[in-house]
């Protein structure tokens, strides 16, 4: 069975391709965005699969 770990990352409005993109390269797949605690920010959900990048 495929175990996952997770991480919440906070989102600057003007900067979410390139902290995306950061966090891709290692092997962490986005799988929700929500507001933040302010109209700048947004939180990301991510996974990938237990042990680092396949």
């Amino acid at each position: 069975m495929q175990k996952w770990e997770y991480s919440t990352v906070p989102l600057l409005v003007h900067a979410t391709k390139q902290i995306l993109d950061t966090w891709g390269e290692d092997g962490w797949e986005l799988v929700a965005v929500v507001p933040g605690p302010n109209p700048e920010q947004l939180v990301a959900y991510l996974k990938r699969p237990r042990g680092g990048a396949a």
